[in-house]
Formats: structure tokens, sequence, C-alpha cells
């Protein structure tokens, strides 16, 4: 332990002594590092922000829903006795936060002046109450042209019939506000055309590009406009305590499922959406129920974040790469100005081993103190910009980011990652230097040095 500390301590005098070779290094280690914990900060705000998005508009985090078939060529995904299905969930999850069920729908949504297709979600904001907590109002100025700042509506009369809230890119688009009506037309399954008015409650706040394709509205308007019984629903969603159980959970679902009668598709990683061609193609009359998580049902987000994440580590190794070539050079010199110094230490009874730890100690040092400088920063940096809620002005960024503001989420694995992988390229960068002044013979650094 004594050696141990008066290598760190050999090492550490080492780099001051070169401090301006050792801050050149530093500074660029911790500026690859500051860019690496911002990077990943920025993938993992919109990773929050597509859970976020899609489990508040679109999905639970385990899905129990599928499709009816009246003949063989129908795909109506619906589910029938949604309550006893919503009862047997309950009893047989013991991981459950919540389970609700959602009628689901799509729609043509009118107004005087504009219109545009939407999903419908038919809920029952007494049975989500934590609905009303993530969806925020908006303000009338950010969907109104000479609106004020000013918060109209109460989403909690969602309860009222006929009623909608809508978001605010929409009621941009069809020139509508609080208190205005807006018609909505769909064909049923048998193909007929309905169609019925609904007030406008309240206008939201944008979550992510899912927002712009979804309105919320009671249970019974979707039941009324597909013309279905009160206990049909069009999915069972299930939000759990923890959100990465949700693998498991569905796989333990599925086996509960089958064994209490009920007939399940094959697993497909896909948000129901995408499986009308298929189940329309198949042979087959009657309920057949779909079980899916959170991510099946928005894959078609996913290219997002994976092109971000290989933009952005693509980017990040080159940089490592550059300071890796870095690295090497800078310790090569540092060897070789200190040849005498090795041969010296050599010669008074260091071994091997404990010239080439020395080394790699100054290398340790080096990177963990800079990149954890660098990831402290970063770090900083995206914590005000979250905090000061900076406003994207392009639409086409906000999509890509789902979001209207900039969202930046560190977490301690992600400073701790950084910290380590740059720590551990520039103890490798520094691993063949450090051996061949390990390999120096006393005599041979001894008369280099002179």
């Amino acid at each position: 332990m004594a050696t141990m500390r008066m290598i760190l301590l050999v090492a550490m005098r080492n780099l001051i002594q070169a401090r301006r070779r050792t801050a050149f290094l530093g500074t660029a280690l911790g500026l690859v590092t500051m860019l690496l914990v911002l990077l990943m900060s920025l993938s993992q705000g919109i990773s929050d922000n597509i859970i976020k998005s899609a489990t508040t508009l679109t999905t639970g985090h385990v899905n129990v829903a599928g499709f009816f078939k009246a003949t063989p060529r129908d795909s109506a995904p619906l589910i029938t006795e949604a309550s006893a299905l919503k009862k047997l969930v309950k009893e047989n999850v013991p991981e459950v936060d919540y389970v609700v069920d959602r009628n689901r729908g799509w729609s043509r949504v009118i107004s005087p002046t504009g219109a545009l297709s939407s999903m419908l979600a038919g809920v029952d904001v007494t049975e989500e109450p934590k609905l009303l907590e993530v969806i925020q109002l908006a303000k009338q100025s950010d969907y109104k042209e000479g609106g004020d700042d000013v918060i109209l509506g109460d989403a909690a009369k969602l309860t009222s019939p006929n009623s909608a809230i809508i978001f605010a890119t929409q009621a941009e688009r069809l020139q509508v506000d609080v208190g205005d009506k807006v018609t909505l037309r769909t064909q049923d399954f048998n193909g007929r055309a309905n169609t019925i008015d609904v007030e406008i409650i309240a206008v939201a706040r944008d979550i992510g590009l899912l927002s712009n394709f979804s309105v919320f509205v009671p249970k019974q308007v979707v039941l009324d406009l597909y013309q279905l019984k009160p206990d049909t629903s069009g999915a069972v969603q299930i939000y759990l305590k923890d959100i990465d159980q949700a693998p498991q959970v569905m796989s333990k679902l599925r086996e509960v499922l089958e064994s209490g009668g009920y007939t399940l598709m094959e697993y497909q990683p896909a948000p129901f959406f995408a499986k009308f061609e298929t189940v329309s193609g198949e042979d087959w009359i009657g309920q057949k129920l779909d079980l899916t998580t959170w991510s099946d049902e928005v894959e078609f987000l996913t290219w997002i974040l994976t092109a971000l994440d290989t933009i952005s580590f693509s980017l990040v190794g080159i940089l490592i790469m550059i300071i890796a070539v870095g690295v090497m050079n800078t310790m090569w010199i540092s060897v070789r100005k200190r040849t005498g110094e090795i041969g010296t230490l050599r010669a008074i009874g260091m071994s091997r081993s404990r010239v080439f730890l020395m080394f790699i100690c100054e290398a340790f040092l080096l990177g963990f103190i800079a990149s954890l400088i660098g990831a402290l920063v970063g770090a900083s940096i995206a914590i005000s910009v979250t905090a000061a809620q900076v406003q994207i002005p392009v639409d086409a960024v906000r999509a890509i980011l789902l979001s209207d503001t900039l969202v930046l989420a560190v977490t301690p694995r992600q400073l701790v990652g950084a910290v380590a992988l740059l720590t551990s390229f520039t103890v490798v960068s520094a691993m063949w230097p450090s051996i061949r002044a390990a390999r120096m013979q006393p005599v041979e650094a001894i008369g280099q040095a002179e």
C-alpha cells in the first residue's frame, strides 16, 4: 500500500511538472467527455420524452389488446368483456401500479375552418388521475394568434358528455379555442359513416410528435361513434411500478391468459395499427388477444434514438481515437525525456513492473481527473439548459426531439460511464509506451540520457 501511494505521488508530481503538456491533453479529454455527456443526456431526454408521450397518449407499459373478427376478412381492434380482463390482470400482476382500459378509434376532426385526421383515445379520467397530472394545458397564445398568456379550460371536465381535449398544434391548425365545437367523423366496423359533435373543454401543450395525432374524449363518444356495447374496449393498459419490468410482466401475463382460456395472437413487436393487414388475411373468427409492451407500440419512433446514438458515438469515437494518438505520442515524449530518471530508478532497485505502473498511473490520473471535470461540466450545462426551458423554434426539430423545449436528461450512470470510458482509453493508449519504458536496461537508459 505504501509503495502504491509513493507511485501515485510520483505520477502526480510528474504531471504537475509537465504542466503545459498535461493541461493540453487534460483539456482535450475534458472537452470530449463533456461532449459525450451532453450527447448521452440528449439521447436520454428524447428517450424520456418518447416514454412520457407514448404512455400518456397511446399505450400502457404493457397492453392487453387484440382483434375481433365477425367474418374472416374483418379486423376490428377491439376486446370484449374488458372488465373481466382488468380484474384478471389486477389479481395476477403484483408489479402493477394501476390498470385502465381505453377505447381506440380513428376519426376526421372537422372545424368550420379546417380538418385533420387523428387517433381517438376514449378515457375515463376518474379512473386515470395520473393522466390529468401529466397533461399540461397550453396558454392561449401558444395556439391562437393574438391570444393572451392565460390558460383556458379545465381538463377535469372531460367527464362531461361529448367533450374533448385537443393539443396546441391541432388547435392552431383547426383555428379553434376552448368552448368551440368540432365534428368527429368516422366509419364504424360495418362501413357506415357516423358523426358526433364534441365541445373542446381544454387545449393541452404538445407532448412530442404523437400529440399531433391524438384527441382525448370520454369513452362513450367512441362507443357511440362505432356503435359498440358498453363493456367493449380497445385495450387494457397496465402501468407498472417499474417500467423496466414490462417484458417479464408481458411474458407472465401470456401464460396467465392462456391458462384462463383466452386465445392469443403470436407475439409481434409492432404497434396495433401495423397488424391490420396481417389479421385481415388470417382465416379465423372471434376474439384473439394481442400482448405488447410500450416499446412495441412506439417501435416506429425508435429510429430517432438509433440515428442519434449512431451519430453521437461515431463522432465521439473519432475524437477518442484522435486523443488516443495524442496520449500515446505524449507518453512517448515523456519516456524519451525521462530516460535518465528511468535508468536511475531501475539502478536503485525499482522493478520493471513498478516502472510500468508509474507511467500507467500517470495516464490514469490524467484521464480520470480530466474526464471527471469534463463530465461534471457537461452535467451542469445539461441541467442548466433543461431548467432554462429553451424553446425549440423549428417545427422539424421539435418533431425529432419530441418536445417543444430542449430537454437534456442526466443520470449518474451516464457520468460514471463517460468517466470510465475516457479513463480506460487513456490508460490503454499509454500501455505500449509504458511497456517500452519498463523494458529499458538501467545502463542503456542512463547512457542515452547522457
